[in-house]
């Protein structure tokens, strides 16, 4: 606050109380819309209802069979190996 202003002290606080007072209207502003819900919503009966299933589900039987695994046992003749009747030089 300069000096320039017209007023003295009193005119200073005057202005400080009414910042406060509308600081204070704020918040509780904010806390009533925070708090809006709470305050205006239907209350809750006491008489709750709990329903419960009386139906008791087994869960499925699952029988998997295999069969017997059986082993195949081939024989295959070996090849002959070949023998090279020319040698083959490979140049650069």
């Amino acid at each position: 606050m300069s000096t320039d202003e017209k007023g003295g002290f009193f005119s200073q606080v005057k202005n400080q109380i009414i910042t406060g007072i509308g600081v204070i209207i704020t918040a509780a502003g904010s806390l009533l819309v925070t708090n809006m819900e709470a305050m205006f919503s239907p209350k809750e009966d006491e008489n709750k209802v709990v329903v419960q299933d009386s139906v008791v589900t087994q869960q499925p039987i699952i029988n998997i069979n295999i069969p017997e695994q059986k082993t195949i046992v081939k024989e295959v003749p070996a090849k002959e190996p070949v023998k090279p009747t020319e040698k083959v030089y490979e140049s650069w």
